[in-house]
């Protein structure tokens, strides 16, 4: 995929040494954005392998964010891939699908004077009503499908906001609207989360009788995390633009701290002194050969990696020599959002170069 290997170059050759909360050092690059045409296939990385258990991780994942769930408790019995962040319980202080299905709404006691909260009791249906043309019934109808109550607390769900929007069966949001938002952030349990969401909002829009979604991303592993991250949000839109019967369109990524990690101790700290060597190396490097050369020449003359695979430059170079395949194609059987089970997914025509191995910076 051109567009993956586009952008691990232009971190390479343009990013700047970083040190992290991690512990794990980093070549990072402010703001990166691309888009993909969904019609050209599946976006699943050709450059290393991630059929088998990644492409099951992918799966499992998303219908676990789709479930709304704030544990991992019968995802872990899939993946592991959350097990270092959940308490022993199996309970994450940040859950993305929590936010997606089930975001908290203020109580009437906290609303300040002249806000519209979606209150079935609240006097700004009146208003709302006469503003958007509609009847206080359709109103209260459509909140009543989007707001339930989890003992005290009000919940909203954005996903199916969307998919009644989508839908044309909100009283008055047109199909396409501008504002099919769904956020995973919350500002509260972000100042002090062990680990607040990375792709925390993305935006739905439809054009020409296509869908298309914008995710926006605070933070991208583009080793590790990023290949999921398009896997995960393209399958997504996938079951989006089937549940409301649009075309499936364009996937745009906005990532604003995009980086590659590359190691610790003393092995990441010899990036910070020789980054811009390896720039020039690599801007020079016009070949699969070149490439290669470029992570022999760090091999060699960087010292050795205490945690192996936490440096993920040489693996990421690799990636950068091998010539991207067609991308493979996905089919999901027909079932509603609600039923769908990770035996749904089959992945078609797959051709990829072997795996690499990358370390997760914790």
């Amino acid at each position: 995929m051109d567009a993956y290997q586009q952008l691990v170059a232009t971190v390479l050759e343009e990013g700047s040494y970083k040190r992290t909360r991690t512990g794990v050092d980093t070549i990072s690059s402010f703001m990166y954005a691309y888009e993909l045409d969904l019609g050209d296939g599946f976006p699943l990385l050709t450059t290393k392998r991630m059929d088998g258990g990644r492409w099951r991780s992918i799966v499992h994942e998303l219908l676990w964010y789709l479930s709304g769930e704030e544990h991992i408790r019968t995802l872990r019995e899939e993946t592991g891939i959350w097990d270092e962040w959940a308490d022993e319980e199996g309970h994450l202080p940040t859950a993305y699908g929590r936010f997606w299905r089930r975001f908290p709404l203020p109580d009437q006691e906290a609303w300040l004077p002249g806000e519209w909260w979606p209150d079935a009791e609240a006097s700004w249906l009146e208003d709302a009503a006469t503003y958007y043309d509609v009847s206080v019934a359709e109103i209260r109808s459509a909140m009543d499908r989007w707001i339930t109550t989890e003992g005290e607390t009000r919940v909203f769900d954005q996903i199916a906001y969307v998919i009644d929007t989508l839908n044309g069966e909100h009283p008055y949001r047109p199909p396409d609207s501008r504002r099919l938002v769904v956020s995973a952030w919350h500002p509260a349990n972000a100042a002090v989360s062990k680990l607040p969401p990375c792709h925390y909002s993305f935006v739905f829009n439809v054009e020409n009788g296509s869908l298309n979604l914008h995710l926006t991303q605070r933070s991208g592993d583009i080793a590790l995390g990023v290949p999921f991250n398009i896997a995960s949000y393209a399958l997504l839109l996938e079951l989006i633009a089937r549940e409301t019967d649009y075309k499936v369109g364009r996937f745009g990524h906005t990532i604003v701290d995009a980086h590659v990690y590359c190691g610790i101790g003393d092995r990441g700290a010899w990036y910070a002194d020789h980054v811009n060597v390896l720039q020039e190396r690599l801007r020079d490097a016009t070949t699969a050969a070149d490439r290669r050369g470029v992570g022999a020449w760090i091999e060699d003359a960087a010292p050795d990696e205490p945690e192996p695979n936490t440096d993920h430059v040489p693996g990421l170079l690799e990636q950068l020599a091998r010539e991207p395949y067609d991308r493979p194609t996905v089919t999901i059987t027909d079932k509603s959002l609600d039923e769908l089970t990770a035996a749904d997914f089959e992945l078609h025509d797959y051709q990829f170069h072997p795996a690499l191995r990358f370390a997760v910076a914790e």
